[in-house]
């Protein structure tokens, strides 16, 4: 990546005092932040985790950051996603949209890209073109075996972290550099074998720690320290614990042999529970571009309450309430029945 004109003027002139105690770090110094300045990341997800990543590696004068999110902004989130304010939340923001507008008052300097989309098989390959480093702030585990095997594919290291009640997780992965993510989980856990926000919730220190040592990582990678960790990074902030463990190469791992299971697969309609949302989310590979004109025109033919922006629409019927976007994704809010979110999308969208 070229060094953009913002960029070389703020080394040049201003940067110099915008990040002299970064510079003054002798892990990163003057050369370092100039590869910084030419590197771009890809944060997928923009709630705790990528809240905390984005707002560290924007200040860090990353040349661009991309952030992927597929959800809206609701009040719960304001207790531990610092990124967001009462008046996203009132604005009806997608997460992507608001962050990169909170991103851009932060470092007007940084080239910062919010992208609303939910990440399958069909768009991966595609988000993670041109990263330097890819940083996970997911909150399900199905779609970090899809960015495994995508990364592994297209050689982008990338930096794995969960976070979940008091503690949490982190372990970089770097393609051809066993092990990967399927060595440390060969494949995703069954539908209610994990604890999930809605079961056991989420305190805002846990995800800012995870978060905070990802950033510190990735900017690791991206200058070329030596100091980068290999082993995963557990965390519990409310016992005060703090360990790292060596993760074994497996044997027979499909992905380090290069078969990519999950950038294969392929679906018509999946739901899915969100994490802490009490919601649904309904995808479809073959829906395309949704025009809200004309789905809000046959919604209001039936009775429906719809209301719409730039961004998305949202309408109310026989007591449902569902939020729709223009990739042709929905979500079924105040449920966690992923049939009912499944019929309801073929009844009033259509597939």
């Amino acid at each position: 990546m070229v060094i953009s004109k913002n960029m070389e003027k703020e080394l040049a002139g201003a940067g110099i005092e915008r990040y002299s105690r970064q510079i003054i770090f002798p892990g990163i110094g003057r050369n370092g932040q100039a590869k910084l300045s030419k590197s771009q990341a890809v944060i997928i997800g923009c709630g705790a985790l990528g809240s905390v990543i984005a707002t560290t590696l924007v200040r860090a004068g990353i040349g661009k950051v991309k952030i992927v999110d597929r959800d809206f902004i609701e009040h719960h989130n304001l207790q531990r996603q610092v990124l967001f304010d009462e008046d996203d939340v009132v604005n009806a923001l997608p997460k992507a949209i608001a962050a990169e507008r909170h991103l851009r008052r932060i470092n007007s300097s940084v080239e910062v890209e919010g992208i609303v989309t939910d990440v399958n098989f069909t768009n991966i390959e595609k988000i993670v073109s041109g990263a330097d480093v890819i940083l996970d702030g997911l909150d399900n585990f199905e779609t970090r075996f899809l960015l495994n095997d995508a990364c592994l594919k297209h050689g982008v290291p990338w930096v794995y972290g969960g976070a979940i009640a008091a503690s949490g997780m982190t372990m970089n992965i770097f393609p051809g550099k066993p092990p990967c993510f399927r060595c440390f989980a060969a494949s995703p856990p069954g539908c209610g074998m994990l604890p999930t926000c809605d079961t056991v919730g989420v305190i805002g220190p846990a995800p800012y720690v995870i978060g905070s040592l990802q950033a510190a990582e990735a900017l690791k990678i991206l200058v070329g320290s030596t100091s980068v960790n290999r082993g995963l990074t557990l965390v519990d902030v409310w016992n005060g614990t703090f360990k790292s463990i060596e993760i074994k190469v497996r044997s027979g791992c499909p992905a380090c042999e290069g078969k990519y299971d999950f950038l294969e697969s392929k679906f018509g309609l999946k739901a899915a529970a969100l994490c802490g949302q009490n919601a649904v989310q309904v995808l479809s590979t073959k829906a395309g571009v949704i025009s809200f004109d004309d789905l809000e025109a046959r919604l209001k033919a039936v009775g429906a309450e719809v209301t719409t922006n730039d961004f998305m629409l949202r309408f109310s019927l026989d007591s449902h309430d569902m939020v729709v976007f223009s990739d042709g994704r929905a979500i079924l809010r105040n449920s966690t029945d992923e049939s009912l979110a499944k019929g309801l999308y073929n009844k009033y969208i259509g597939t």
